[in-house]
């Protein structure tokens, strides 16, 4: 319940203001104690009588009649308007009233946004059928540490001063992969998001892969300019990859990349308090290496992303290294 800032009285503070008038006070002794006049002491134990404690509680201001309330035939005008796209001022132009009405009936009916109109866009769920057919492959920046952060600390003050005096640490760049079907997943800490770090993760993704048993048919990037490099084209042509580029400014096609470094940050990058930023990328294999081989996965019936290979190998952590 919201109490008005200027309130003096709360429900507890009006129970006890009609108790004592109950029991024998004068409501102008009890209102002048509690610093309101008679009138409103009057009123509360009206209401204490009538309805007992349910009546000391907040009520409403809306009035229960409006003096002159929009017609039926007006709001059914609002509705057809908006459904034809007008906005809130072409709306109240066009019929005559003020926008503030025009808002608050939008707003009644549901439609004050323009994507209200629009029917929801359907999920669309996919898999590919084997390991390999495609990797989803994205980027994620972080912040390098030498100590402690506020994350972990709460005290964001030695970072504010630093950042004060120009002595950021810059940032490092984490490249994951992760297989569409199987949702294994390979992530490397790079300098930078440049072509050439680009290149350099996906020669180290297709060889990690390859260590599994998996052939890798197609990538799919974002549009990012290290993507639609050259220097990355070519790199996919050296290899018989084929280069799939997600819709623009539609991160959910990339949904399952996008899913894992959620992940990957929650479970790896601020699940510890990391002391340097050599610390943070030497866990990172141990890390893939639960992922992928002990920590089941929720999009493939809970089991481990490793069980799809079938794999008859050991569990080797040496694999990741």
């Amino acid at each position: 319940m919201n109490i008005h800032n200027n309130a003096r009285l709360t429900p507890r503070g009006r129970e006890r203001l009609v108790r004592q008038v109950v029991g024998g006070q004068t409501p102008q002794a009890v209102a002048q104690a509690a610093g309101v006049c008679p009138r409103t002491v009057r009123k509360w134990v009206e209401r204490y009588r009538r309805e007992g404690l349910a009546g000391l509680q907040d009520r409403s201001s809306r009035p229960h009649r409006l003096y002159r309330p929009t017609p039926a035939s007006v709001v059914a005008q609002v509705e057809c308007l908006r459904r034809r796209r007008y906005t809130g001022r072409q709306i109240a132009a066009e019929l005559g009233i003020s926008p503030a009405t025009v808002s608050r009936i939008l707003k009644r009916l549901g439609l004050n946004r323009l994507r209200a109109l629009e029917p929801a866009e359907p999920v669309r769920r996919y898999e590919r059928a084997r390991p390999g057919e495609l990797i989803h492959i994205d980027i994620k920046k972080l912040g390098r540490i030498d100590g402690v952060g506020h994350r972990i600390t709460g005290d964001r003050h030695r970072q504010s001063n630093r950042r004060s005096r120009g002595e950021g640490l810059g940032w490092e760049f984490v490249h994951v992969a992760i297989d569409d079907n199987s949702r294994i997943a390979f992530a490397k800490v790079m300098p930078d998001e440049k072509k050439e770090s680009a290149v350099a993760f996906l020669e180290a993704a297709l060889a990690y892969y390859q260590r599994l048993g998996v052939t890798v048919a197609r990538v799919m990037t974002d549009n990012g300019a290290c993507y639609k490099s050259a220097a990355f084209r070519h790199a996919c042509q050296r290899h018989g990859l084929r280069h799939v580029l997600t819709r623009p400014y539609t991160p959910k096609t990339n949904g399952k990349a996008e899913r894992f470094i959620q992940t990957c940050l929650r479970e790896w990058a601020y699940a510890q308090a990391y002391h340097h930023s050599r610390q943070r990328t030497g866990e990172l294999p141990f890390w893939l290496h639960r992922y992928n081989w002990h920590r089941p996965h929720a999009g493939i019936g809970a089991k481990t992303p490793i069980s799809r290979l079938a794999l008859t190998e050991d569990n080797l952590l040496r694999l990741h290294i």
